[in-house]
């Protein structure tokens, strides 16, 4: 989730067809609605965005699941983000989408709209599928309008990471409750104390501004459109193009230029909104020690904070449901799988998953810890489901604020043209 500093969106893969072979993955063709043989076997085709790793790990789960279900073949296909994205808009065009394949919240009312979603209540009803055994709050993210669309493998929620190092050479220490006032007065205290700005670009992120929203009575979206108006965008908008001039949010150029690496872990920023699973990145890309710290908040106790998922969909079109039910059942209930994933996806959304993995690792500790200690502070509210075209509209968001961080735009043009870009997404 989220197109700001996201590893998965910024992996960049080795060749498909080398990948491929080296993990016996088979490339998706065109039949569509999987197939079946003479001796009742049915083969389902499983598509998702990733790296090798997390292709490695999923393959291990699919030979569990046709050891337990014989007579249901994977067909497999992974890709990067925006590869995978592209691959399935096509795909769904053309009446042909994967059986089963990892989804999104913002992607749910686009494809519903277009009726590629499978509503999986019908497969809960003929107990192919349960929704029992989840943490609390998570299968909410794949419901829209009474229809579950997606379940849940994992969970998260916006966190600040911060490089702990920075933050005690400027004696800054972050903590619950702490204000927007009091978050930029400490990213002044840390650029003035240590010449490293304070955040790497707070007011690109399009999540974090939901946040921001919602801590004061609104949100990014509504049912059907955008739940701020240009008054609300130009004060933020505003605000992070002035920090970003007096040097204590890092250059949208520098940004550019770390990239793929984040501007946190190459040592341009002491802290970064992000999703908490992506954490570990940090660790594995730089060579500080960097930590977890609460959001800032308006009135000191709300956070705006709400549970993100990765989660399995179905498709419509789908020769196989049951079946496909049975694959996405195991995948989110089997002990097993959840030991071999880990947190690869967030945090395991079912309880059995989230009981038989014990993570060993500090980072995996912290981020485990993080939202154990968010849930617990009563702050999390109900994710509100994205409308259709808000993929383009956060691709849109993050875009024109870094052209406006640069100087490309003014702040009047950059939320005339967001505006616009939105209504057009919207209608697309």
């Amino acid at each position: 989730m989220g197109t700001s500093r996201n590893p998965e969106r910024r992996t960049i893969l080795k060749a498909a067809g080398a990948s491929a072979a080296a993990l016996g993955l088979a490339a998706t063709t065109g039949c569509g609605g999987g197939s079946g043989s003479g001796d009742g076997t049915v083969t389902i085709r499983y598509s998702w965005w990733g790296a090798e790793e997390r292709a490695k790990k999923i393959n291990r789960t699919i030979a569990l699941f046709e050891k337990k279900y014989p007579k249901i073949k994977v067909k497999t296909d992974f890709q990067t983000y925006a590869s995978f994205w592209e691959k399935f808009q096509t795909q769904a065009a053309g009446g042909n989408p994967p059986d089963v394949f990892q989804n999104a919240v913002t992607f749910l009312r686009k494809y519903d709209k277009r009726g590629i979603l499978l509503d999986l209540k019908s497969q809960v009803q003929a107990g192919n599928l349960t929704l029992n055994h989840f943490r609390e709050g998570v299968t909410k993210v794949g419901e829209v309008d009474g229809k579950q669309l997606g379940i849940p493998v994992g969970s998260n929620t916006m966190a600040l990471v911060v490089d702990k190092k920075v933050f005690q050479k400027a004696g800054v220490e972050p903590h619950p409750g702490w204000t927007w006032d009091d978050y930029f007065k400490a990213l002044k205290t840390i650029h003035d104390r240590t010449r490293v700005p304070g955040d790497t670009g707070y007011f690109t992120i399009m999540y974090l501004y939901d946040l921001y929203l919602r801590q004061n009575g609104k949100a990014f979206y509504t049912k059907d459109g955008l739940g701020f108006d240009k008054a609300d965008l130009t004060e933020w908008w505003t605000d992070g193009y002035n920090r970003v001039k007096a040097g204590i949010v890092t250059d949208p150029k520098v940004v550019q230029q770390d990239s793929p690496k984040s501007s946190l872990s190459a040592g341009h920023g002491a802290s970064e909104f992000t999703w908490d699973n992506f954490t570990i990145r940090y660790s594995a890309e730089g060579n500080s020690t960097y930590g977890l710290a609460p959001i800032p908040t308006t009135d000191g106790k709300h956070t705006g904070q709400y549970l993100a998922s990765l989660m399995l969909s179905a498709s419509a079109r789908t020769s196989h449901p049951k079946e496909v039910a049975r694959f996405i059942d195991f995948m989110v209930h089997d002990p097993e799988v959840g030991r071999i994933m880990g947190y690869d996806r967030g945090i395991l959304a079912g309880t059995e998953q989230y009981e038989a993995y014990k993570p060993t690792d500090a980072v995996n500790k912290e981020i485990a810890q993080y939202e154990a200690d968010t849930a617990k502070a009563g702050v999390l509210g109900a994710i509100t489901p994205h409308p259709s075209g808000a993929d383009t509209i956060e691709a849109s968001f993050l875009r024109i604020g870094g052209d406006l961080g640069q100087g490309k735009t003014k702040v009047t043009d950059a939320v005339k043209q967001f505006f616009t870009e939105a209504e057009a997404a919207f209608q697309a």
